[in-house]
């Protein structure tokens, strides 16, 4: 299993032609349908912000993005342009199409009270986190999904190597202002994210800032 090779690729689409936009504050939950063959892009606005991100089948919440199986399929742990995001199942997902940051986290997880208390202190437990985030979305939405449901997520935009150790490390990370990474959808799917409010390592570098999601037919 090798590190995947940053691969960049610009996009031809126009953003005002997008059927659906929507800028998510910092430290926010999203929860959203894509269709089949609809181009999602996510946009790192500001730069260095981590965002978290779960897919789910539409019609079937128990099919749910997989690390294990994508980082098997691809043979690498970084997704980039070209890389296809895999289900539980095994069925392919999403695929990146373009992507002008080059590497997104698949192992570093998402932060939530208990990580905090262990990799912080325990008066970091209740700060807010992408585990809150996620359970505040699938509340408030007609998905069907439960905390059951919540499972490994993606962390685009974020920078987590991998040590000689086998240690994972949490640097800043290697996007900047405008970047974006796009996606193209190969099942109807569910979009939960959390647009991650961590202040306590340097993945957004202490600073959450807005994305900004794009959709085209």
């Amino acid at each position: 299993m090798t590190a995947t090779a940053i691969r960049i690729q610009e996009s031809a689409l126009n953003p005002a032609q997008a059927c659906h936009s929507a800028t998510l504050p910092s430290g926010e939950p999203w929860l959203h349908e894509v269709k089949k063959g609809q181009t999602l892009r996510i946009v790192d606005l500001e730069g260095n912000q981590a965002a978290d991100v779960i897919f789910y089948n539409r019609h079937d919440t128990d099919e749910h993005y997989s690390a294990t199986e994508t980082i098997l399929q691809q043979g690498g742990i970084y997704l980039t342009t070209g890389s296809v995001l895999y289900s539980s199942d095994g069925n392919p997902m999403l695929t990146i199409v373009a992507d002008t940051c080059g590497r997104h986290d698949t192992l570093g997880g998402a932060c939530a009270a208990e990580s905090n208390t262990v990799r912080y202190a325990l008066a970091r437990k209740f700060m807010h986190s992408c585990r809150d985030n996620y359970m505040l979305a699938i509340q408030q939405s007609d998905s069907g999904l439960t905390k059951a449901d919540l499972v490994p997520n993606v962390n685009f935009f974020m920078n987590v190597p991998v040590t000689a150790e086998g240690q994972l490390k949490f640097d800043d990370g290697v996007s900047g202002p405008g970047k974006y990474v796009e996606l193209c959808a190969e099942m109807d799917i569910w979009v939960l994210v959390s647009n991650c409010p961590q202040l306590n390592n340097p993945c957004n570098a202490y600073n959450p800032t807005p994305v900004q999601f794009l959709i085209w037919d």
